[in-house]
């Protein structure tokens, strides 16, 4: 195995030299790509420029920009000459940045485009070491004159290639004596959290944080060399960056798209990629506009495609029962299941063959022809959305980590995924359940579920004592989730012990199962449950706006605007019988589980407002800003 990130790259470089590493999207739409020799020959270039600008090993960069192709060949690039990564994306508050870039140190900052040298510029009192910007798009004149008036070259990224590719040629094997200098301890990046729960703090990962996981991780998810991954997520989030470097180590291409609905389905088709990372939020979107496409299809083939997509479900359950391919948490008896099980299990699946003809292939289709696998991390991914792509034949596998573990933990194998599992720990990974006085438990008990190996971070960046609240005296990383491991040591998570609601008569309360059955109503785009310290649990409920629309149309109910119909006694009466159908001891909640009271919402939530930048919502900050109609909830004189 690699030392560095670099030699990794340089490895698969001379291996596979004319094989595309990267697929840029263009204005019209169409893709350029990259090879693997250009690919590495631009981050060689990009560190020699960066020699010529002073940079030193150790140095740290701020590399504030989306993810494009210029993001991996600038941050190879860096990593080569042993400079050290400060990423975030450009949703970044200027709040954010000063914090980062001064409490990083940052004297070079990479960015994406003119907005970001605008907000950084605007905070620049807060930073006295920042010297010089590196943009990758035009920057627009003003920002440029104004960054010269305080003393701050501002270059474009092609230029410092072209400098540091002349720099090259005067000076031979100079970059490349730098990348043999670096070492598997080698600080690679400080990552700063997104803050869903206040100021962020710096992860200091290493390369050999990175490179150990792909030992074990081409097994589990696996691309041959020029195969296609889509990735549509931030790079600076930790999950992103490591997805691409499996991409990368296998040879695989990286096509660059977006999270957005019509551009991601098209990608999808022109690409035909084989692999894509999203957060489940995208897959909830994918889902939401399946099932919106079919229901205005309507007719019969809507009525074929329900009936198909229940018959499968049901199918795939058997299945799963009969192969063992969901979480066990005690002896399951399969052998006595089998004699019962077997016939429903042969008798359906003729019929589960139909429906892909008639129905579930073209619903597949709309992936693309090659899509292996797509992988779902960085946040709860609800049973539903699982359960669904496993019956129309999309594989989804799940995957589990922290910024802090570099990021993953485990995931599941694409070729024995085990359903609502996260699968077993990586190679090298080790973990355990412990309760709340840290007594370790045994398989099948839930507890606080702590991590220790090679991927655990080298600490908070200027915060041991941050440091030492998560990590105990034997090496020990506590990840503040929630979880139980089966029989088999897969993992299953049951919640954030930072999200857990604690009533007043002393019940604990997971609001993320709540949440996901309440959004696999039709009619609610999202919920928050609330009720810390209260007697009971109430919810914020985002509805569902196209979905509203059409029920009003279909039951004739008059309304003169969308806010006037949200907040009728109709609506409200229509949710309140879809949140106590999906919340009830039927389906498994406890009577101190119920949802007394919600209140209606109509603002769409927001990425840097209610959502963190892989889309996860910010509690707190949900809590600040819908405060006073939270209280509502709780005023005895409004019941």
């Amino acid at each position: 195995m690699e030392q560095t990130l670099p030699k990794m790259l340089k490895q698969v470089a001379e291996t596979y030299p004319e094989i595309n590493a990267q697929y840029s999207r263009t204005k019209t739409g169409d893709f350029i790509p990259t090879n693997y020799h250009n690919l590495f020959q631009r981050a060689l270039d990009f560190a020699g420029g960066l020699i010529q600008l002073g940079v030193q090993r150790g140095d740290r960069i701020g590399l504030i920009s989306d993810n494009r192709a210029e993001w991996e060949q600038a941050d190879m690039g860096l990593l080569a000459i042993g400079a050290i990564d400060c990423p975030r994306g450009c949703d970044a508050t200027e709040n954010d940045l000063a914090y980062i870039l001064s409490f990083a140190e940052c004297g070079v900052v990479i960015t994406e485009n003119s907005t970001q040298v605008r907000k950084i510029l605007n905070v620049k009192e807060k930073l006295p070491v920042l010297s010089t910007f590196i943009v990758f798009d035009e920057v627009a004149e003003s920002e440029k004159q104004r960054a010269a008036e305080i003393h701050v070259a501002v270059l474009q990224f092609q230029d410092v290639l072209k400098s540091g590719h002349e720099w090259r040629k005067n000076n031979p094997d100079m970059v490349e004596n730098e990348l043999a200098k670096g070492q598997w301890d080698d600080l690679a990046t400080i990552i700063f959290t997104s803050g869903t729960t206040g100021t962020p703090k710096g992860v200091m990962l290493s390369h050999g944080n990175f490179l150990i996981q792909l030992d074990e991780l081409q097994e589990r998810i696996f691309l041959n060399p020029g195969e296609r991954a889509l990735c549509i997520l931030p790079v600076w989030h930790v999950y992103q960056r490591e997805c691409e470097y499996v991409i990368l180590s296998q040879a695989a291409g990286i096509c660059y798209s977006k999270p957005i609905g019509s551009m991601l389905l098209a990608d999808l088709k022109k690409l035909n990629p084989h692999l894509m990372p999203a957060v489940p939020r995208v897959y909830e979107s994918i889902y939401d506009g399946i099932w919106k496409k079919m229901r205005k299809t309507g007719g019969v083939t809507f009525v074929l495609f329900k009936f198909f997509v229940n018959e499968s479900l049901l199918w795939c359950a058997i299945d799963n029962k009969l192969r063992r391919k969901t979480a066990r948490f005690g002896r399951d008896w399969v052998g006595l299941w089998w004699p019962v099980l077997v016939w429903p299990w042969l008798l359906l699946y003729p019929v589960r063959l139909l429906g892909k003809l008639l129905v579930l292939n073209k619903i597949k289709s709309m992936t693309g022809k090659h899509l292996r696998t797509g992988i779902a991390g960085g946040g709860a991914y609800p049973k539903y959305i699982d359960t669904f792509f496993q019956a129309v034949g999309i594989p989804v596998v799940e995957g589990y980590g922290l910024t802090e573990t570099s990021p993953i933990v485990s995931v599941r194998p694409i070729a024995a995924p085990v359903m609502r599992t996260v699968g077993t720990p990586l190679r090298h990974v080790e973990v355990r359940i412990v309760d709340d006085n840290g007594v370790v438990l045994g398989r099948c008990k839930k507890g606080s579920l702590q991590v220790r190996g090679p991927t655990v971070m080298k600490g908070y960046y200027k915060r041991d004592d941050l440091t030492e609240k998560v990590m105990t005296d034997d090496g020990w990383l506590d990840t503040g989730d929630i979880a139980i491991l089966t029989v088999d040591g897969e993992i299953q998570l049951r919640g954030r012990k930072k999200d857990t609601i604690v009533l007043l008569g002393g019940e604990n309360v997971e609001p993320l199962p709540i949440e996901e059955r309440m959004n696999s109503s039709r009619f609610i785009e999202k919920s928050v449950v609330v009720g810390q310290d209260c007697r009971y649990l109430a919810a914020l409920i985002l509805p569902s706006k196209d979905d509203i629309e059409s029920y009003a149309t279909e039951n004739k109910i008059p309304y003169n605007d969308y806010e006037e119909l949200v907040h009728s006694d109709a609506i409200h009466k229509l949710l309140e019988s879809e949140i106590n159908e999906q919340v009830n001891p039927k389906m498994g909640f406890k009577a101190y589980e119920r949802i007394n009271r919600f209140a209606i919402i109509t603002k769409p939530f927001e990425i840097g407002v209610e959502l963190s930048a892989k889309q996860e919502m910010m509690r707190y900050k949900i809590s600040i800003q819908y405060e006073q109609l939270i209280k509502t909830l709780y005023d005895e004189k409004k019941k």
